[in-house]
């Protein structure tokens, strides 16, 4: 394996205690941190998707913790692919019968 030759690391934020703690010690440890969130739902399904991962709330207390950490904090919109690679997936799976897992998609295609 070969050495890392920067001190930079992007952190996925959730806004949850695992990735906000992750953070923190990455900056303890002298790396330089940049938080990011994936906005996974389109702007129709959001009151929807409030609660759940990454909907707003998880937004919202994600950029909280990257201005408390003083990190720089993007949100980064893969709603369309989250469409067509995850919603599309789990309505045919389903349809045909079986069982679908949406978050082995979304891991494989998205994250």
């Amino acid at each position: 394996m070969s050495e890392l030759t920067s001190n930079r690391v992007v952190v996925g934020m959730s806004g949850g205690v695992d990735s906000s703690a992750a953070a923190a010690v990455l900056i303890e440890k002298g790396y330089e941190v940049i938080g990011i969130t994936l906005k996974l739902w389109p702007q129709d399904c959001v009151s929807r998707a409030e609660d759940k991962c990454c909907g707003p709330q998880a937004v919202m207390d994600a950029r909280s913790v990257s201005h408390q950490l003083k990190i720089p904090y993007y949100l980064v919109d893969e709603s369309a692919d989250f469409q067509q690679h995850v919603i599309q997936y789990f309505a045919e799976e389903y349809k045909a019968g079986r069982t679908p897992n949406p978050c082995v998609m979304c891991n494989e295609k998205l994250k």
